[in-house]
């Protein structure tokens, strides 16, 4: 195997055993001074659910379960709003299973509020990551090694 790539694998366990190491708090109360760059996770009953990574970690869980954030901007939100509703499928055609159309049923509309609710009151944790190759492979190796059922890395 490539060392330069070795080298980006062999720092992700210790960036695991960090993350896990953290106190979680609720996204709904972030810590004043937190990094800003890096991955997160977000647990429920002490189960991982979902890990992703972003530039901006306070803003990026913001819009996870902000109580005004929209569809696009909440996706695991959305995702649990899916789920709850038996709204499985995604299309990206115009209609009733879009974004947009799910949006105008007003069970499903409903089910996003509770979601974006829920997911304020999980469980995060983050580990600063700036390099953007470690950050990406950070992801995937947490998804994979904590088996977040939220995280399938399907193409859409």
């Amino acid at each position: 195997m490539d060392a330069v790539f070795v080298a980006h694998v062999e720092s992700l366990r210790p960036q695991l055993e960090k993350l896990l190491a953290m106190d979680s708090v609720k996204p709904s109360s972030l810590p004043r001074e937190m990094p800003k760059r890096g991955i997160y996770l977000l647990a429920e009953a002490g189960k991982d659910l979902y890990v992703g990574r972003s530039n901006d970690i306070r803003n990026r869980i913001g819009g996870h379960c902000r109580v005004g954030a929209k569809q696009g901007t909440a996706a695991f939100a959305f995702r649990l709003a899916r789920e709850a509703t038996g709204n499985l499928d995604a299309t990206y055609k115009q209609g009733e299973g879009s974004r947009e159309g799910l949006m105008k049923n007003a069970a499903f509309a409903n089910a996003f509020i509770e979601a974006k609710a829920r997911v304020r009151a999980m469980d995060l944790r983050f580990v600063e990551e700036n390099d953007p190759i470690r950050q990406t492979l950070l992801e995937v190796y947490v998804a994979v090694v904590r088996s977040t059922p939220y995280n399938d890395f399907d193409n859409h």
